[in-house]
């Protein structure tokens, strides 16, 4: 994991480079690379407060290296990042918690103060070093957010997460695949422990005078 930073819109502003290189499989909700399929790096990329650009996987491209790979956005400070690995998985969280929210909100009834893009988010990239499914996949990435949520509570956040949190798992491409991804599989239960601690330890250390510079949500 590479941390650099560039000037956009006259802010200094960090980003978070995993290049994985050939021979991984990735799922993913993030807008550039989201889905399932091969991917060779994965970007976490800081803008600006109050983002509302309409042309975000352009966006992420341009600031990605060659080839396919997944890019997330954030207001948060990506050098704030928390990362925790438990039995040979890695978990790498960024957290801003200026508009949390729960999933299952009334209709009708707004978060306050929504950004246009990028109300507040939660990103967060595992890396798993065994060869999965894509069922085994999905389910993973619903063990992955049930742990964000988790340690979003127990940080005493009344959330479920916020409106543009976005998740990444990486996978070996080859090797004999795992069926199972659920909390009480060996694998999902070791991302399970290694999320929770990076997205516990991003919450705590979040703080609300941090919402200046963090208005778009992170």
């Amino acid at each position: 994991m590479k941390l650099t930073y560039r000037v956009e819109d006259g802010e200094r502003l960090g980003s978070l480079l995993w290049e994985f290189g050939p021979g991984w499989r990735m799922i993913s909700s993030a807008m550039l690379g989201g889905g399932i399929g091969p991917r060779e790096w994965v970007l976490n990329a800081q803008v600006v407060a109050g983002y509302s650009r309409m042309d975000p996987v352009e966006h992420l491209t341009a600031l990605g290296p060659a080839g396919p790979g997944v890019g997330m956005l954030t207001a948060a400070s990506v050098e704030r990042h928390r990362r925790a690995g438990d039995g040979g998985v890695e978990a790498v969280a960024t957290v801003g918690l200026r508009v949390p929210t729960w999933a299952a909100a009334p209709e009708g009834v707004p978060d306050a103060e929504l950004a246009p893009m990028i109300a507040g988010t939660v990103n967060i990239v595992v890396a798993v070093p065994v060869a999965m499914t894509d069922a085994a996949l999905v389910n993973l990435v619903m063990t992955v957010t049930e742990a964000k949520t988790q340690a979003l509570v127990e940080a005493g956040f009344a959330c479920t997460g916020t409106a543009s949190d976005a998740v990444c798992v990486a996978v070996p491409s080859s090797g004999e695949q795992e069926l199972f991804g659920g909390p009480r599989s060996l694998w999902g239960a070791r991302a399970a422990r290694a999320t929770h601690a990076a997205v516990r330890a991003g919450a705590e250390a979040w703080r609300p005078h941090d919402a200046g510079p963090e208005k778009a949500g992170e």
